[in-house]
């Protein structure tokens, strides 16, 4: 080449010619924080067309129409159904129904499928038309779960009508159904834009499911609160469980006291970021009793049941004195609910807390209790710890005369 030729053009690898701008690069990360807000009111009279606060939450103002859509229980339906129609119609709410069975055998996929036809048979529009969940902790979250997946997302409103949803399954953000032999294995964690929870709903609500929410309630004491523990022994020694149905200022301070606790809980952990749950008392073996035991337990009775396990486990590991254990046992017993059930046999409980680890991302993070009303977790459980915690609440509930066969006490109506 002649010294007055043109030298060649360098090249990129790719070809392209050095002198023009680089090529974008191949990796990318992309950030983004959606906030999360939604209400949690108490409030009596929540039918009564007088008073406004559920047409808001559906955005009705009484002088233009919209629409909803009711995802109800069949129970619920059959109480109130007129009484949701008439309000509804006062504050020009057009409604379109969706009626689901509220027993736990519904709580699958298929239903929640079934929501979201109801949605588009309504043509329900994606930010402006709510829907509105009245019902059990079944209907919540089999109607949470569909809003959560239809267009992705669309407006939804909690009308807890049990003592259960009241004061657990209505006010936090998780929807979820069954799958196969596991509790709630698919689900998402999607907010309402609020939760109403009217306390009159109890007075309809069957005996036995009243103590089905004593449970949790139990709970939030055992984890978090003595002074509500205190309160529940004098509730159940007293008027008993179904006092929590008339009203009055006991009853008030204890739905209050879960609530606000469950609350306190949950608000710094929405998502469960962090996997030592204080809430999940009572959660570690229950999901394998509640699917397998025949006749079927409710929710609450078969955290029950667990919770007594996990009251032995913290008194043999000098968590919990002698008194304070009798005490927890006594309280569970005496307010209705099974201590003990023949499908918890010993190596159900390690399959339980096997499945546990999984879901608890490889540790055991079992929460006992650290004296009443304080948690403490642990991830050392043994099968030997389990068996002897068994047999334990196995002798205690023969002592104070539970059934052996895991039956669920008599209440009284």
């Amino acid at each position: 080449m002649s010294p007055s030729a043109s030298a060649p053009t360098p090249t990129t690898p790719f070809g392209a010619s050095a002198d023009l701008p680089k090529p974008p690069g191949l990796t990318w990360r992309v950030q983004s924080r959606e906030p999360v807000g939604y209400d949690v009111h108490i409030v009596r009279g929540l039918l009564d067309p007088a008073n406004p606060t559920l047409a808001r939450a559906c955005g009705a103002d009484g002088q233009n129409p919209t629409r909803c859509l009711v995802v109800v229980d069949d129970k619920v339906r059959t109480l109130y159904g007129e009484r949701v129609r008439a309000y509804l119609d006062a504050w020009r709410v057009e409604s379109f129904w969706k009626v689901l069975p509220g027993d736990e055998a519904a709580k699958e996929l298929t239903s929640a499928v079934e929501v979201t036809e109801a949605m588009t048979a309504m043509g329900l529009l994606r930010r402006t038309e709510k829907v509105v969940a009245i019902g059990g902790g079944v209907v919540l979250d089999v109607a949470g779960f569909a809003a959560s997946l239809y267009r992705r997302g669309v407006p939804y409103v909690r009308v807890p009508t049990t003592l259960l949803g009241q004061i657990d399954a209505g006010i936090g953000v998780k929807t979820g159904v069954n799958h196969g032999t596991h509790k709630n294995r698919l689900g998402t964690y999607y907010a309402p834009e609020t939760a109403l929870i009217d306390p009159e709903f109890l007075a309809t609500v069957d005996p036995r499911h009243i103590v089905n929410g004593m449970a949790e309630i139990i709970k939030m004491a055992l984890v978090k609160d003595r002074t509500l523990f205190e309160l529940l022994e004098a509730v159940v020694a007293g008027a008993g469980p179904q006092s929590l149905t008339a009203g009055g200022a006991a009853a008030t301070e204890v739905i209050s006291r879960a609530i606000a606790g469950m609350l306190d809980e949950l608000e710094p952990n929405l998502w469960e970021q962090v996997l030592e749950r204080s809430v999940d008392y009572g959660h570690t073996f229950s999901p394998s009793l509640e699917l397998r035991a025949d006749p079927p337990l409710l929710h609450g009775e078969a955290v029950a049941a667990d919770m007594a396990i996990c009251v032995a486990l913290a008194h043999h590991r000098g968590l919990l004195c002698a008194d304070d254990t009798d005490r927890a046992l006594r309280l569970m017993h005496d307010a209705g609910l099974p201590l003990s059930h023949p499908v918890f046999t010993t190596d159900l409980l390690a399959e339980s807390l096997r499945d546990a680890v999984k879901h608890r991302d490889g540790l055991q993070r079992v929460p006992l209790t650290d004296g009443i009303g304080r948690v403490r977790f642990v991830n050392d459980l043994t099968h030997e710890e389990l068996g002897r915690a068994r047999e334990f609440v196995a002798q205690r509930a023969a002592a104070l005369g539970a059934p052996e066969d895991g039956r669920v006490l008599a209440v009284a109506s």
